[in-house]
């Protein structure tokens, strides 16, 4: 694939779509969790959403239950979960594998791009990628980087 926004993904609802919607924004695009200990980053990547989506900036999640089995089996509990509890209001799409053989395409070119420490491999929960306008990854942030930590890459970008 050549950009970003030929990838498709699957919504919470089942329905596809590609991330050409996003064309021209500045993303974060996220794998997340409901029962992990970086869950309460929800609330962190809700008050960014917040602050600037009037600017552009789109906040992505695709829950993940590659750690630990650490999400919830059906995406009707997760879309509960997220909203009930931290009152997320940025697109939460279709769980996904984001690693291993079965990695979600999106989450393949994401570490292709912006390698993590030791390996390409996301290790863990919460790990973030922010995506600049033009729809190239610009930095990977690891799962204990809290959502406020990226405010200053992300208002670069908008």
């Amino acid at each position: 694939m050549a950009s970003i926004y030929d990838f498709e993904v699957k919504k919470a609802n089942g329905e596809q779509e590609t991330l050409e919607k996003y064309k021209g924004r500045p993303l974060v695009i996220v794998n997340t969790a409901s029962k992990c200990g970086f869950t309460p980053q929800f609330e962190g990547l809700e008050k960014l959403y917040e602050k600037y989506k009037d600017q552009g900036l789109e906040i992505l999640g695709f829950p993940c239950g590659q750690f630990n089995d650490q999400e919830f089996d059906s995406q009707e509990e997760i879309m509960e979960f997220c909203q009930v509890n931290y009152g997320v209001t940025f697109p939460v799409y279709a769980k996904v594998d984001v690693k291993g053989d079965h990695a979600d395409p999106l989450f393949r070119y994401l570490t292709s791009q912006q390698k993590g420490m030791l390996t390409e491999a996301i290790k863990w929960n919460f790990t973030k990628f922010l995506v600049d306008r033009d729809g190239n990854v610009v930095k990977r942030f690891a799962p204990q980087t809290p959502p406020s930590n990226m405010e200053e890459d992300v208002k670069k970008l908008l």
